[in-house]
């Protein structure tokens, strides 16, 4: 009985964290896991992994991650430690710093860039603080 507990909660941990379409919410978060955000999210979000922003998903303020996929729509800062990967339907309006860059042509890209080193992204992090 408990070894299946055991298991049953080690299944949902390699989930990542979701904010579902219908779901709006407001504030901050931080985490050292995965985010999926196909809802709205209005604060600042900040975690070690990845963030994915689906389709329909608008977030509104600023993240700090590892890795980034965007595909809806950010207004805010973006500082992405290594690769921000924007889909042709995202739409970014903000300053964005990260390691490595990819857009997709279509995507909307209203922002500015600053591609540098990890001592960059530090010091972009203080700064948004």
């Amino acid at each position: 009985m408990f070894a299946e507990k055991k298991k049953h909660t080690a299944e949902f941990s390699k989930l990542p964290n979701h904010i579902g379409a219908t779901t709006k919410i407001k504030g901050d978060i931080t985490s050292q896991e995965d985010f999926r955000i196909d809802g709205h999210f209005e604060g600042n979000l900040t975690t070690t992994s990845k963030i994915v922003l689906g389709e329909k998903g608008v977030l509104d303020g600023n993240i700090k991650c590892g890795n980034a996929e965007i595909l809806g729509k950010v207004t805010g800062d973006l500082i992405v430690d290594n690769l921000l990967s924007i889909k042709s339907t995202a739409q970014i309006d903000g300053n964005v710093v990260t390691g490595k860059l990819a857009i997709e042509p279509g995507a909307v890209f209203n922002a500015t860039c600053q591609m540098k080193g990890a001592q960059t992204i530090k010091n972009a992090t203080a700064k948004t603080k």
